[in-house]
């Protein structure tokens, strides 16, 4: 397909106009990916995931600030459609690039080509994944760093670069997890397999036996399993970028014997600070500085385990070598240990240290509108469901960038507004007193250049002392996390002291805590159709999201390809256009 002109040429000029040094250094990147299932071993264990052009993770893109992505992907699954969505991108003036189904494109049917086109506007650690079903914990996803424009530079300085993709594993397909969480009655799909760092981990053994309590030491293994080695010289200074795309789980990343320095988060700076370990939820993206500062005789173990749920899977492993000590050497002390899965305390600690860097864009200091988005469990017609003030997320058969800009609906979504607060005597502690709930489209439909406020709101689950950890994601957008709570929201005096507008990070990626509030803060001014949700892939697929749409006839031509299926695909037979 063809990108218009105009869009292609006014997304370059934006990014030139905000990167200065664009104009002389900004490239067009071109890609041409196969999108197909294979056998594979991510944990020693052979089984079927979705890989593309014969690897798994995917391919890596590296970019410059500026820069234009050309991504040419057929899809060769051989029975469902496939969207990538590229986790971070802001799409500004390409919303129909950003590969989510059902609401910025149609999925693309099998041996059928989509060309995604889109800037990468600025710098930071990013990923791209499937947005189709729960194809990327079927393995559809890989890395996409973004570097400065050429002639700029990082605010912070560093001697070399390692890069690692946290993911979790699961034996059983999407399919049969997908019927169980969908089924009557409800079937959980339990705890991941696997824990995977750059795709691959090791299942029912450990690299670090003689340190593990009834532990099988891992015996030889093929190259698609073996251990990830990350190599560094003594007395260095390594960035180290982590993003997970994790489909359950929450994680913590440690390295024996190191301090790690934040300094960016979903690709903003944060002043930095200095940490022990890093706790990562699906969908963050971080960079950290490590200092290569200890006895570089011996190796080091690099640990990812599991935070926010009971642990029944192994932490994943990796060794930090130092060069020139070999590889093989396995490190001598126990790898760190995971702080424990129910420590919210230390996870706050965390959370609340992240704050922006000077320089960073404050938000505004007030809001026009305030949306309050209760999220609890809930059950419909036997089924189990996730639920955003009562009303679990359906998706359409038409996607909704074009049903809003060719089919004329905003009038109809207006009629049918969600609600956008929740009853102040609802008990976030309990089980709902009423657990039915109902399905709906949830989209939210904001004024261009407004400032919103959303509140996400935890409680507890249907079963009684449960309420789980919610990282929520944003497309198309960039937010300031104004501040955390415990309890319910009131929207008083003290919940009001808890926000900071002084220095909020910059995130696309924020979690809600058990029994807990988030409070975010967004400015309306990228046109299009955008998806808010839990990153959580069960919990997306029974159906905890909802869809902001913003100045859709604002939007400059979209390619028939992204929304030629179901009632547009009607109009445009009929002759409209977009």
């Amino acid at each position: 397909m063809r990108l218009p002109v105009l869009v292609f040429v006014c997304c370059t000029l934006w990014a030139c106009v905000v990167r200065p040094h664009c104009a002389e250094a900004a490239k067009a990147r071109h890609f041409k990916w196969e999108v197909s299932n294979m056998f594979w071993s991510p944990d020693c264990e052979e089984k079927v995931l979705i890989g593309i052009n014969g690897q798994f993770p995917g391919p890596t893109i590296r970019a410059r600030a500026g820069d234009t992505i050309h991504v040419e992907l057929k899809n060769a699954l051989h029975t469902e459609g496939v969207v990538i969505h590229w986790h971070g991108i802001r799409q500004i003036g390409t919303p129909w690039a950003d590969g989510t189904a059902a609401i910025s494109q149609c999925a693309i049917n099998p041996e059928e080509t989509f060309t995604y086109r889109f800037v990468v506007d600025k710098p930071g650690t990013y990923f791209y994944h499937g947005h189709y079903g729960m194809q990327r914990a079927a393995g559809l996803y890989g890395s996409l760093i973004v570097d400065v424009a050429k002639g700029e530079e990082e605010p912070f300085k560093y001697d070399g670069e390692l890069n690692l993709l946290l993911s979790d594993w699961y034996h059983e397909s999407i399919h049969t997890q997908m019927v169980a969480l969908s089924s009557k009655p409800f079937r959980w799909i339990g705890e991941p397999q696997s824990l995977l760092i750059n795709g691959r981990g090791q299942f029912n053994c450990s690299l670090a036996a003689a340190h593990t309590t009834g532990a099988k030491q891992c015996a030889a293994v093929n190259r698609q399993c073996a251990p990830v080695v990350l190599p560094v010289q003594p007395n260095k200074t390594y960035r180290l970028r982590v993003a997970s795309t994790t489909s359950l789980a929450s994680l913590n990343l440690a390295i024996g014997n190191h301090k790690l320095t934040v300094v960016e988060a979903d690709g903003n700076y944060v002043d930095p600070f200095v940490v022990e370990d890093i706790d990562i939820y699906s969908g963050d993206s971080y960079s950290v500085l490590l200092t290569t500062d200890q006895d570089p005789s011996s190796n080091y173990w690099v640990s990812v385990g599991v935070r926010g749920r009971l642990p029944k899977t192994a932490p994943a492993l990796a060794v930090l070598n130092y060069r020139p000590t070999r590889a093989s050497k396995l490190p001598a002390l126990a790898p760190p240990a995971t702080p424990a899965w129910d420590d919210y305390a230390h996870s706050k600690a965390f959370t609340y240290r992240i704050r922006a860097r000077a320089g960073t864009p404050p938000p505004p200091s007030t809001a026009d509108r305030r949306i309050e988005l209760l999220n609890t469990q809930n059950r419909m017609d036997g089924h189990i469901k996730w639920s955003i003030n009562n009303v679990s997320m359906v998706l359409p058969a038409t996607p909704y960038l074009g049903s809003l800009k060719l089919l004329g609906l905003k009038s109809t979504l207006a009629a049918a507004r969600p609600a956008e607060t929740f009853s102040r005597s609802y008990d976030v502690t309990r089980p709902p007193a009423n657990p039915n709930t109902t399905v709906g489209d949830n989209v939210y439909v904001l004024r261009h250049n407004s400032t919103v406020d959303v509140v996400l709101q935890n409680a507890n689950a249907l079963a009684h002392n449960t309420s789980e950890v919610h990282p929520w994601h944003l497309h198309g957008h960039d937010f300031w996390v104004l501040g955390y709570g415990d309890g319910a929201y009131r929207g008083d005096a003290a919940d009001a002291a808890r926000l900071n507008l002084r220095d909020p990070p910059l995130r696309n990626t924020a979690v809600i805590f058990p029994y807990g509030w988030t409070v975010l803060r967004l400015v309306a001014d990228n046109p299009g159709v955008w998806a808010f949700h839990c990153h959580i892939e069960p919990h997306l697929h029974m159906g905890m999201g909802v869809v902001f749409a913003e100045a859709v006839h604002r939007v400059g031509k979209v390619p028939k390809e992204a929304v030629s299926c179901g009632a547009t695909a009607t109009a445009l037979m009929a002759g409209d256009h977009l």
